[in-house]
């Protein structure tokens, strides 16, 4: 008999967030499930790491028990790091993270939590891939999601990932019926204006909440922004190697020796 392949699950909404129960009852249909996730939200924690205070990971009960599930009180990459070192028997064969409550595409993926995970299984050679859905409501309906998220899984188990890269995927708000289909795609050039409103307590002192409105500067058609606005899925081949490649030959004509 095939051994089904072992799929690691995680997200930074945390463990009870209703996208990663999505995403459990698909993986469910694919292999054998073992979930380790963030005990509260993480999001916007990019990849951050817990140094410097005690990490605890408890196996909680689940009601259809097809799967373990791990409660960790750290963040998403903590979380796949102890599921590799720690809470699982061997290698899972697949590492996917999400659904995020939100986008994921442009600049989001540096900041995003629900990535920073996939790509510390990618870190460790594990074929890994972040889901986000374009709703943050808690109430988001991750259905017409479904259909999508097990073919592109399926695929990556079959056809497997180049070293170093995870998939990034983008999942419009909108019915089934009205998604064009799937669009491989490039990060557009995008970012964040951010503001912050200033506030002051009651005894007078200074704070801020963070607001701002993303910026799309790039017009191209192969960007994950416009196949997003235009009703696809984007795929977006991510690597975690930030090397600018294209400038090492001018870097190397400094006079840094001198």
């Amino acid at each position: 008999m095939t051994k089904k392949p072992l799929i690691l699950v995680t997200n930074d909404d945390g463990i009870n967030a209703p996208g990663i129960r999505a995403l459990v009852s698909i993986m469910n249909n694919i292999g054998d499930v073992v979930v380790v996730a963030p005990d509260s939200p993480q999001s916007g924690m990019g990849h951050a790491i817990t140094l410097n205070t005690t990490l605890y990971a408890e196996e909680v009960s689940t009601n259809k028990g097809l799967q373990k599930e791990y409660s960790c009180s750290g963040t998403p990459a903590d979380c796949v790091k102890l599921a590799i070192r720690e809470i699982l028997d061997r290698t899972p064969d697949l590492c996917v993270s999400g659904i995020n409550h939100g986008s994921n595409s442009s600049i989001n993926v540096i900041y995003s939590g629900t990535m920073s995970a996939a790509i510390e299984a990618g870190i460790e050679g594990i074929p890994a891939i972040g889901f986000s859905l374009l709703d943050y409501s808690w109430n988001a309906n991750f259905e017409s999601s479904k259909a999508f998220i097990q073919k592109i899984t399926e695929n990556v188990l079959k056809n497997g990932l180049p070293n170093g890269t995870v998939l990034n995927v983008n999942i419009p708000n909108i019915s089934e019926y009205d998604i064009k289909g799937i669009k491989i795609c490039r990060q557009a050039k995008a970012n964040w204006v951010e503001e912050f409103d200033k506030r002051k307590t009651p005894q007078g002192k200074d704070y801020y909440w963070l607001t701002g409105k993303f910026v799309n500067l790039d017009h191209g058609e192969d960007t994950d922004e416009w196949a997003l606005k235009n009703n696809y899925i984007s795929v977006v081949p991510t690597q975690f190697d930030l090397t600018a490649y294209h400038f090492i030959k001018d870097l190397n004509t400094w006079n840094l020796n001198d």
